[in-house]
């Protein structure tokens, strides 16, 4: 089950969430970090909601393309910030989740969904290649 943290959440009561899987007798959990609201329209990334969930014992996923999304912010639609697709990328990567998530688009402003904050397929490779290296520093430091 891959649950997505509410982002009213705090990341310390995602255990809730978790003990009401594993009564079902569900041992396999991802947890998803996808930002948290702040005030109106806007979604933010607070690191250290990856190392509190990561502390439940279950793999950490960060999604890299959500977590900057403005929701409603357009108007009429969702908006998001591109730019900043490749910094949470690498910070979540260094502080050690397991599965990065990001919506892809070969030509995101056209896009039907998501496209604000989806990143360029031409840029995918680069910031594959960077992550990986992140993470192969991060998992060889622990």
């Amino acid at each position: 089950v891959n649950v997505k943290k509410g982002q009213f959440l705090a990341p310390s009561d995602i255990r809730n969430v978790i003990d009401k899987i594993v009564s079902t007798g569900n041992q396999q959990i991802l947890l998803t970090e996808r930002g948290v609201s702040f005030g109106y329209n806007n979604l933010v990334s607070d690191m250290r909601s990856l190392v509190a969930m990561r502390e439940a014992g279950y793999p950490v996923v960060f999604d890299a393309t959500h977590s900057l999304q403005l929701p409603g912010g357009l108007g009429h639609a969702s908006g998001g910030e591109r730019k900043y697709i490749g910094p949470l990328a690498r910070a979540a990567v260094a502080a050690g989740i397991d599965v990065l998530f990001m919506e892809v688009h070969e030509d995101p402003d056209r896009a039907l969904s998501d496209g604000p904050n989806s990143l360029r397929l031409s840029d995918f490779e680069t910031l594959l290649r960077t992550v990986k290296e992140i993470d192969a520093l991060v998992k060889a430091a622990i």
